[in-house]
């Protein structure tokens, strides 16, 4: 990997919070294409070192760079709403700048919560919420996205379809995403690389080689009857995230 193919670094990273050591010693690289999985549990440091990485957090130690001109897309963990805020989906997609009624429909329908943008925000699901989320930090036209717990709140069902389509945009937009969850059997299938933080980095590799180090079994345990579901590029993703055939059609649909 050449130099002007890695979009952000953070080298020797440390942050102490209230005289408790939250990151030790932590490096981190994320080149373009490349979907980066930063695990952790509870506690680990993950949000921690996603400021330092967006430089909404200064590391007591250690330097983040980015690639010059770098456009960076962001989904916290969690949004919460005032319910009385009268907000439609399109006002909160637009509440950053100017953007196109074109680019909103045609990001929405890319996620696939299209129907929702004149929907009042107070009434969408959480995993519609999630998407629509997803669907802002695009609008930034990213080149590396960076999805704090984005499956936050959904459940199993949702979190794989989200997981699928977290793919299908690297593979359409080929961005980098740097995505942060606590658990690894849940994004084995989209993900490149792994690094495993629990204040310090443990271990990191390949997904497959990380669910068996022992510092990952040490701080997860092993899932009994749990198989690790490995993604091959063999197919594509329609818009929705969902698998088609070489020809298009969608796989189980005829």
């Amino acid at each position: 990997m050449t130099a002007d193919q890695i979009l952000a670094e953070a080298k020797g990273i440390c942050v102490s919070l209230q005289g408790r050591m939250v990151l030790d010693g932590v490096d981190l690289s994320l080149n373009a294409g490349e979907i980066l999985a930063l695990i952790g549990p509870n506690g680990a440091g993950k949000t921690t070192l996603v400021r330092v990485m967006l430089g909404l957090q200064r590391p007591d130690r250690g330097k983040v760079s980015l690639r010059p001109g770098l456009r960076i897309g962001y989904m916290p963990q969690r949004l919460v709403v005032d319910s009385i805020l009268p907000l439609t989906v399109r006002r909160f997609l637009t509440l950053g700048g100017r953007v196109s009624g074109q680019a909103l429909r045609r990001t929405l329908a890319e996620v696939g919560v299209e129907r929702l943008l004149d929907s009042p925000i107070q009434n969408i699901s959480g995993g519609e919420m999630q998407r629509v989320m997803l669907a802002r930090a695009l609008l930034r036209k990213p080149d590396l996205l960076i999805l704090d717990e984005p499956v936050q709140g959904v459940d199993i069902t949702g979190q794989a379809e989200l997981f699928a389509l977290i793919g299908s945009i690297r593979d359409r937009h080929g961005c980098g995403i740097l995505m942060v969850s606590h658990d690894l059997h849940l994004v084995m299938a989209t993900t490149d690389r792994v690094l495993c933080l629990n204040r310090h980095v443990c271990c990191s590799g390949h997904p497959e080689a990380v669910s068996s180090d022992p510092s990952y079994l040490e701080l997860f345990g092993a899932y009994p009857g749990m198989a690790l579901y490995t993604h091959n590029h063999d197919h594509r993703h329609d818009l929705h995230g969902r698998v088609t055939d070489a020809s298009g059609e969608t796989e189980g649909h005829g």
